[in-house]
């Protein structure tokens, strides 16, 4: 009696799957919704400016961000 590997089945029932999703191009060019361009760049824009703020003390010691001395106080968050 010879043991079969069930794996092999499940990854091509598994590849199938997934390809099920990929729509077929039907001879037009990829292009992707403005939204969705939309979004990813807003989202890369608030994670560089949440990078900026974290490593603030970083880059003031290799020079790289001023150290806001033209900056009035009454700007300045607490």
């Amino acid at each position: 009696m010879q043991i079969r590997s069930k794996s092999l089945p499940q990854r091509f029932s598994l590849r199938r799957g997934i390809q099920g999703f990929v729509a077929p191009s039907q001879g037009r060019s990829e292009t992707s919704h403005p939204l969705l361009v939309f979004s990813v760049v807003v989202l890369l824009a608030l994670f560089a400016i949440l990078e900026v703020d974290v490593h603030t003390a970083q880059l003031q010691a290799i020079g790289l961000l001023g150290h806001g001395t033209g900056i009035d106080p009454v700007f300045l968050s607490p």
